[in-house]
């Protein structure tokens, strides 16, 4: 198919290049076009705007930071909004507010044009195995559209229901990431302190019954982190405030969830906001005493 991508960061580049490699055209937009250079040396081709993205493709994915950012894309002279027409369709993969993406959904629809919600639950790794899964929130007809192309990103793709619910869906999931990892830090250095190598706590840790894919893939990044983080501490507190704030909409208590955000400020407190979130060991190593 002839698709468009916008933001070419750690998950959305793979995505182009997987989606290159299934014989799809694809034309990327990005802030900083060096970061998209080896891309278009695979023989992505290049917009210079959202609008001018729009211009070249009946279908348009984006993963980029926020609530902000996605309407920053959408709107102005040389947004997507300028660009969309009637029959195009724009998939939204961010984890961003759900009501956010409706009122920007509903931009797109006076447009003639759709979009849906499809957030994803996986990492690089996951993506990279072709093991990613996708949730799709909108018209169900559209869903049927787009199904082909997501699946050629990952290999399970749901349809939960309306615009903003698959993002209901991912802020439920991640909520759970962060908790996961803090609980795996606290029994690491359980182990640790009472006197067992840290290599062997995390070995059986992440192959016992709490092994879950999260802590599988993401354990071992106590011993050592990645050198460019997939997923950095101010991206998981973002997903932290919303799934919180949608609890308070929501009247449901999420006291891990509250917990686990607050460890992530003390991350930004402690200076480590670029890393990957996995840094969570770290901060509970410091107040534990022990020295990384």
């Amino acid at each position: 198919m002839n698709l468009g991508y916008i933001g070419l960061g750690v998950m959305g580049s793979r995505m182009v290049d997987r989606l290159l490699a299934k014989g799809h055209t694809v034309t990327g937009y990005n802030r900083t076009r060096s970061k998209a250079q080896w891309l278009i040396d695979k023989g992505m081709k290049w917009a210079d705007s959202p609008r001018e993205l729009c211009d070249s493709a009946d279908i348009i994915i984006s993963m980029i930071s926020d609530s902000s950012a996605v309407e920053g894309v959408a709107n102005g002279p040389n947004g997507m909004l300028a660009g969309l027409t009637s029959g195009k369709v724009w998939i939204e993969m961010s984890t961003i507010s759900p009501a956010t993406h409706r009122r920007v959904a509903g931009g797109v629809r006076e447009k003639g044009a759709d979009m849906v919600d499809a957030p994803v639950s996986g990492s690089v790794s996951t993506l990279e195995q072709g093991k990613l899964s996708i949730m799709v929130g909108g018209r169900r007809e559209t869903f049927e559209r787009v199904k082909p192309v997501l699946l050629d990103i990952g290999p399970r793709v749901t349809y939960v229901g309306d615009s903003g619910l698959a993002l209901v869906m991912k802020i439920a999931t991640n909520l759970s990431v962060a908790v996961q990892l803090l609980a795996f830090s606290e029994g690491v250095l359980l182990a640790e302190k009472s006197g067992i190598p840290r290599e062997i706590a995390v070995d059986v840790l992440t192959h016992s019954v709490i092994g879950s894919p999260v802590v599988q893939y993401r354990g071992p990044f106590v011993l050592k982190m990645p050198d460019e983080a997939w997923f950095n501490v101010n991206m998981m507190q973002k997903d932290m405030l919303l799934a919180l704030e949608l609890g308070r909409q929501v009247d449901v208590p999420l006291p891990t969830t509250a917990v686990a955000n607050e460890f992530l400020t003390a991350a930004r407190g402690m200076g480590l906001v670029k890393h990957d979130f996995a840094i969570l060991f770290e901060v509970l190593a410091r107040m534990s005493g022990v020295k990384q």
